[in-house]
Parts: C-alpha cells; sequence; structure tokens
C-alpha cells in the first residue's frame, strides 16, 4: 500500500548532477573520458595549456553521477556534486 507521503516524494524532482573540473589541475590525461558509462566528458583542445588538452563537461544532462570520473582522476581535477 502506497501512502500519501510516499507518493507525494516520489514526484519530487531531483536535482541534476554538477560536475565541474578544475582547469588548473587538469593535464588531459584522458581518464575520465575513458571511464565515463555515459560519456558526459570530452577533451578539448587548449594551445595555451602546457599538455595542450583537457577534459570539459559536454553532456551534463547524461551524467548519473556515478562518480567514477572523480574517483579516477589522479591529479583531482574533477568534482561531482
Amino acid at each position: 500500500m502506497v501512502t500519501a507521503e510516499v507518493a507525494a516524494k516520489s514526484k519530487v524532482k531531483k536535482e541534476p548532477p554538477v560536475v565541474d573540473v578544475i582547469f588548473e589541475n587538469c593535464k588531459g590525461c584522458n581518464i575520465c573520458v575513458d571511464v565515463c558509462p555515459t560519456n558526459v566528458l570530452v577533451l578539448i583542445k587548449v594551445p595555451n595549456k602546457w599538455e595542450g588538452y583537457i577534459a570539459e563537461v559536454k553532456y551534463p544532462e547524461k551524467c548519473t553521477r556515478c562518480m567514477l570520473c572523480e574517483i579516477e582522476c589522479p591529479d583531482f581535477a574533477i568534482k561531482v556534486y
């Protein structure tokens, strides 16, 4: 039996995840792009950065908040909220 309280909670919309890439920390190693199961991240060319590439959030709406990108990033350049 579903109570009114349970039904009301199921109608509450969850906030979409926020994925931040910390530009200064990212070295463009591609690990986050490889581990993301929904292809939220891509590498973009950044000529003024020594490494030449950084990760960018291209499809934030696809994020499932699995946190694999944040967990696997060796430089702590990604935060998922």
